[in-house]
């Protein structure tokens, strides 16, 4: 039977090396067909933001723990959750016995986990697949596209397969590279009297760079500048967004380095221009934030408003980075 509104979508699940571990087929409802009464009341789909996924990993690193990774073979979302989750993170899954703890994070049907006792680990696969149709992955060395090296000195994060798809997509695989994502005299603007090219395909780039931002800070900025353009972009904006690809065709290895036994501690940095941009006069802001020595939450923006002192501007974006910060807390609260 096939739901009102729906279709099958039918995938292969590739691992970092490319080799397919197992096919997928998934029911995906269309949100805008549907119709209260006719077809779903409520459903729900547990998607972790990225960087919990960079705060858990970082966590385990100082904690000194490996974490692993379970598939659920058949997934439903939709139904009511009776168990305690974290207060701040819905998918965030959380066990303590005594002096001991059990972390597990949900992204719709992929599960990491890691515990400070092997035991509960033991516990928790066993429980699980006593109840769902679940297959045991192993260490963590592949989500979401990023690729995870675990060792007893820290943990090594990166998107080399990821960004290798990059080049072979837009067909930049012997491209020459670039010592920096944007040359230093460079200004981008909306070039009106520019050359207009193809919309989908500067889109696609812009797209499948802001993802690769996941793990690779270095080009937030530049990427986001590109991303500005995305509504009519000409030959100068595409330009610049395929040095950026000459760039990473230099540093593909690049990643985060989480190392091990770190001091727990959160920090956070911000700092703006004062307005930057020469076609509306607004300011463009950046934040970091780190755990003991671990980078794991970044950000770039151009700020809404025109801000009418170097004061201003910095009073506007410390207080989103102290959001983050207070967010990010109460996320270590939950650990």
């Amino acid at each position: 039977m096939n739901i009102i509104g729906s279709k099958w979508v039918f995938r292969n699940k590739l691992d970092e090396a490319s080799v397919n571990t197992r096919n997928n087929a998934n029911l995906v409802a269309k949100g805008y067909n549907q119709e209260e009464g006719i077809d779903y009341g409520e459903i729900f789909s547990p998607v972790a933001r990225l960087e919990v996924v960079r705060l858990l990993l970082a966590f385990a690193s100082m904690s000194g723990f490996k974490l692993f990774q379970m598939d659920v073979k058949s997934a439903f979302l939709n139904g009511f959750i009776n168990e305690e989750v974290g207060m701040i993170d819905k998918t965030l899954f959380i066990k303590k016995a005594i002096s001991e703890i059990i972390l597990v994070q949900i992204y719709v049907d992929d599960i990491i986990f890691g515990a400070t006792k092997d035991s509960l680990c033991e516990e928790f696969v066993a429980a699980m697949q006593g109840e769902f149709e679940m297959s045991m992955m192993g260490e963590l060395s592949f989500f979401l596209g990023l690729q995870v090296k675990q060792s007893k000195d820290g943990i090594f994060l990166c998107q080399l397969k990821y960004c290798k798809e990059i080049f072979k997509k837009f067909e930049m695989e012997s491209c020459k590279e670039a010592s920096t994502p944007m040359h230093s005299s460079c200004y981008m603007d909306a070039d009106a009297a520019g050359k207009e090219v193809d919309q989908t395909k500067y889109r696609g780039l812009i797209g499948s760079l802001l993802y690769l931002t996941a793990s690779r800070p270095d080009i937030m900025f530049v990427v986001c500048l590109c991303a500005r353009y995305h509504a009519n972009p000409k030959e100068s904006h595409i330009k610049a967004a395929k040095r950026i690809l000459k760039y990473l065709k230099g540093t593909t290895n690049v990643g985060l380095w989480y190392p091990s036994y770190s001091p727990i501690h959160l920090i956070g940095y911000s700092n703006s221009d004062f307005a930057g941009c020469k076609l509306d006069q607004k300011s463009t802001s950046g934040t970091c934030h780190l755990l003991g020595s671990s980078l794991i939450s970044w950000h770039s923006k151009k700020q809404a408003c025109v801000a009418l002192s170097t004061i201003e501007v910095e009073y506007i974006f410390v207080g989103s980075c102290c959001a983050q910060i207070l967010w990010l807390k109460q996320q270590l609260a939950n650990f």
